[in-house]
C-alpha cells in the first residue's frame, strides 16, 4: 500500500506531487525459506526498485510565471528519485494540435518557452527501468523496439522473432547519429562509403539508436 498523502492547506498532496512509495516504507514483511536460496537478494529487489515522480502544477504552465517551484527534496522520504513537473492542462491542449503543424507552433509561440515534459518522462522512465531501444527500417515502415540494456544482438533480434534468435547469423549495424550524419536520402550508400555500416555478431551488445538489419537462418527439420 502506498503511503497516505500529505494533505495541504487545499487537501491536496504536498507540493501538488504524487507520491510513490516503497515496500519498505509501508509494508512489514517477512521472506521464509531454506538457507542460501536468495531470499535476501529478492527482499533487496523489492525494496530498492527505481523511483520517478510526477508532479502536476495546480495552474495552466503555459506561462512562466505560472510554474510553481518543485523542491526536489518531496521525494525524500521516500527513498529520493526524480521529480518531473508538468501540467496535464497544458500538455493536452498541445496534443490536441498533434494533427495541425501550424497551429501547434502558434500554440508553442505563445507558451512563454515552456516545452513538453514527455520527453523527459519517457527519457527518464527508460533509465530507471534500465531499458533501450533499436530501430529495424523497411521499404514500407521504421520500427522501435525497447530492449534492455545490456541485451546481446541475438536476443535483441529474438524480440522481432523468435526466429531471428535461433537462427541468427549476423546484425548489419549503423548509429543513428552516424546516419543521421551521413545519409542524405533513405538508403544506406553514403553510410557505407564512410565505414560507417558494420557487421557485428554474437557478442556485440545493441546500443541505443542502432539502425539494424538481422541476417538469420533457419532451416525446418523434415518430418518423419
Amino acid at each position: 500500500m502506498p503511503p497516505k498523502a500529505d494533505k495541504g492547506k487545499e487537501g491536496e498532496t504536498k507540493g501538488g506531487a504524487a507520491r510513490f512509495g516503497r515496500v519498505r516504507n509501508s509494508l512489514r514483511m517477512g521472506i521464509v525459506g531454506l538457507p542460501n536460496v536468495g531470499k535476501s537478494s529478492l527482499f533487496n529487489l523489492l525494496t530498492e526498485q527505481p523511483l520517478m515522480g510526477l508532479s502536476r502544477h495546480a495552474r495552466d504552465a503555459s506561462r512562466a510565471s505560472d510554474a510553481e517551484p518543485v523542491e526536489p527534496s518531496d521525494t525524500g522520504e521516500h527513498g529520493g528519485g526524480v521529480l518531473i513537473p508538468f501540467s496535464v492542462e497544458w500538455e493536452a491542449k498541445l496534443w490536441a494540435t498533434r494533427d495541425d503543424p501550424d497551429a501547434r507552433q502558434a500554440f508553442l509561440d505563445g507558451s512563454s518557452g515552456v516545452v513538453s515534459a514527455m520527453p523527459k518522462m519517457v527519457v527518464q522512465g527508460f533509465k530507471e527501468l534500465n531499458l533501450g531501444y533499436f530501430f529495424t527500417a523497411g521499404e514500407t515502415e521504421v520500427r522501435c523496439w525497447t530492449i534492455q540494456k545490456g541485451t546481446l544482438a541475438p536476443q535483441a533480434a529474438g524480440v522481432i522473432h523468435t526466429d531471428f534468435e535461433r537462427g541468427f547469423i549476423k546484425a548489419e549495424v549503423v548509429a543513428y547519429e552516424d546516419f543521421r550524419a551521413l545519409a542524405t536520402g533513405r538508403g544506406m550508400g553514403e553510410v557505407k562509403a564512410a565505414g560507417k555500416y558494420r557487421q557485428e555478431g554474437k557478442s556485440y551488445v545493441v546500443e541505443d539508436g542502432d539502425i539494424i538489419h538481422f541476417q538469420f537462418n533457419v532451416t525446418t527439420s523434415a518430418k518423419k
